[in-house]
């Protein structure tokens, strides 16, 4: 008999890494991935222009996302055309977007990380009704109530996207993959200690303006001669971050634009953020962090630490709701998240 086939959405490295590692829990099926995409016309051409190259449905981050899979050689079915007639389930990183032919699937919402702040722009949107893809950002990722089940950070996260317009009885706290297990980073080899971290964020390449050397100049203010590491958000114009931190930082200052940010965050003594999901596992880590987010709010979102089972959790959801006859809400009403040890949770590892 046939594997029954399951189609996961895929976008920037974190939410690939996560989708993968879910994958690795369910061999009996037939996974399959696709870089995030569309269906509208409109977006359509917005991504023709270029519009889009900065976002997860476009240039670097697709190539990078299929680079990924051919490298793990993982199956590739981008906007599913292959198989859309037989996907059973369809499990989402980012639901700003929803494909016609999801709606005939069971979906599966999975949170990647930090739900960007509201801004006056995301409320026009919001107000207007516009396509919600236009607010560029994550601001309303998870609040569109499409999904039939929704996998979620903490109680937190929860309560956050029950007010934002996703129906409670949808959403279940699982964890998440990345961010379940803080504590296993202070095992790594980064050969850098005792420096002031700072995390920065895509602002500009998605749309948003931002003081960069101001908050350069903050960050060497927070530092007090201690040797700061800038590391780069991998969308951004490389070559321009780093020349303006040259010009306004120690000369000592380190810089680095790839690399394992988790271990980075893991030897710092203290952690500089913007809107950076990083800054959970420097609160995780008992770090010193500072962040554009109010600090007790954040503390209230953080994502639980399950010692890296979120992955085999969400999995052991999918599997148990492909076999259920009925929606999602009536699923969650009678499905009890299992527990299980992180020495069985972890193929990747």
């Amino acid at each position: 008999m046939a594997k029954k086939k399951i189609l996961f959405i895929i976008g920037s490295p974190n939410q690939t890494s996560q989708m993968h590692q879910i994958s690795e829990f369910l061999p009996e099926y037939d996974c399959y991935f696709s870089q995030f995409f569309t269906d509208s016309k409109f977006a359509h051409f917005l991504i023709s222009k270029g519009l889009f190259d900065q976002t997860i449905l476009a240039g670097k981050f697709r190539r990078n996302s299929e680079s990924y899979l051919e490298k793990h050689g993982l199956n590739n079915d981008y906007m599913g055309e292959k198989y859309q007639d037989e996907y059973e389930m369809v499990v989402v990183c980012n639901d700003l977007l929803y494909p016609k032919f999801f709606k005939s699937k069971k979906t599966v919402y999975v949170q990647e990380g930090m739900i960007d702040k509201l801004t006056w722009w995301t409320k026009v949107v919001r107000f207007f009704k516009l396509p919600r893809y236009l607010t560029i950002g994550t601001q309303l990722n998870g609040s569109s109530n499409y999904c039939d089940i929704f996998c979620v950070a903490s109680d937190g996260y929860k309560d956050y996207l029950s007010k934002m317009g996703t129906e409670r009885e949808k959403i279940v706290v699982t964890g998440i993959p990345n961010y379940d297990n803080a504590k296993q980073y202070l095992n790594n080899d980064f050969p850098h200690h005792n420096y002031v971290m700072v995390a920065t964020t895509d602002f500009r390449e998605t749309f948003r303006n931002e003081n960069r050397v101001g908050f350069i100049k903050e960050c060497v203010e927070i530092a007090k001669g201690r040797q700061l590491l800038f590391k780069l958000h991998p969308n951004e114009v490389v070559e321009r971050a780093v020349a303006e931190i040259r010009a306004n930082a120690p000369k000592d200052t380190l810089i680095f634009w790839e690399g394992n940010t988790e271990h980075m965050i893991a030897n710092c003594q203290e952690l500089i953020t913007q809107y950076s999901t990083v800054v959970y596992t420097g609160m995780a880590l008992g770090k010193k962090v500072h962040s554009y987010f109010n600090l007790e709010e954040l503390k209230r979102l953080a994502p639980i630490q399950n010692n890296g089972t979120s992955a085999w959790k969400i999995a052991q959801l999918c599997k148990t709701y492909l076999k259920f006859d009925g929606d999602g809400k009536s699923f969650l009403k009678s499905f009890k998240i299992p527990e299980r040890e992180l020495e069985d949770c972890c193929p990747m590892a």
